[in-house]
């Protein structure tokens, strides 16, 4: 396990690192989850394997510091996440990013262009949500203010996440797992997605077949996104058909993302 500090106050970003040829690609998770857990079978996967490669911890999630005085902006963990990489020698890295990961990533990429080569989203957040109680995801979380969540409200959410999920949001800390659904439901501006049209680097979206054509794939693809469905799964595209995700990211890291 690696470690670099990335707050004033010493907060620590964690990951695990494979060892590998350069440039580096950095694994990073969605809202509430972890990506030693949810990437590590895709990233030695024969397709992909190879790389240096760091499974990475967002600050306030699985193996990561959670600090209870850091906001959790998209803006705020992308910085984090920039000082992390700088901390590990890291230039020019092929990030492959999911949910929530994936909308930290592009910002990334926007602040930070030099970190970052090639992008590959997993089913992110591209627009902002309207948070509403009972609903599945960061609009669930974020429709409690962040006394009630604390007070009790985490409950709820635990009750309707499913032991799967709740198994690595429960390490995530409460403060940080509100703050980060409440902005990733107000989202950026500009937008995420339109953070994602300007950038310059060859990008990939990657979303489940079952879900239908992803909003706005012709402006994507015209800017030069590639825009592709994956069979056999949901949300969780690496998890539910891990073959798939790393056929399809492998040829997405090839992409040369022209317009």
């Amino acid at each position: 396990m690696r470690n670099a500090a990335v707050t004033p106050e010493g907060g620590q970003i964690r990951w695990v690192e494979l060892q590998g040829r350069e440039p580096a690609r950095i694994y990073v998770h969605g809202l509430g989850a972890t990506s030693p857990a949810y990437f590590t079978e895709v990233a030695v996967h024969p397709l992909l394997a190879g790389r240096r490669s760091l499974l990475i911890d967002l600050l306030g999630h699985g193996i990561s510091d959670r600090p209870t005085d850091f906001d959790y902006s998209l803006e705020s963990h992308a910085d984090a996440l920039a000082a992390a990489l700088t901390g590990a020698g890291v230039d020019g890295a092929e990030l492959i990013a999911h949910s929530m990961g994936g909308s930290v990533a592009i910002v990334l990429a926007a602040r930070h262009p030099r970190l970052v080569s090639r992008l590959v989203l997993v089913d992110a957040n591209l627009d902002p949500i309207t948070p509403a109680l009972g609903s599945p995801g960061s609009g669930g979380i974020a429709a409690y203010a962040e006394e009630e969540f604390l007070a009790g409200g985490w409950r709820e959410i635990r009750d309707r996440a499913g032991s799967h999920w709740w198994s690595t949001m429960r390490l995530a800390g409460r403060e940080a797992l509100h703050r980060s659904a409440v902005h990733l439901t107000r989202g950026t501006v500009p937008t995420m997605r339109e953070l994602l049209l300007d950038l310059e680097i060859p990008r990939a979206y990657l979303l489940p077949e079952a879900d239908g054509p992803l909003p706005g794939t012709d402006a994507l693809t015209a800017a030069g996104v590639a825009v592709v469905s994956i069979p056999d799964c949901g949300h969780n595209i690496m998890l539910d058909n891990p073959e798939g995700f790393a056929r399809a990211t492998a040829a997405a890291l090839s992409h040369d993302g022209q317009r």
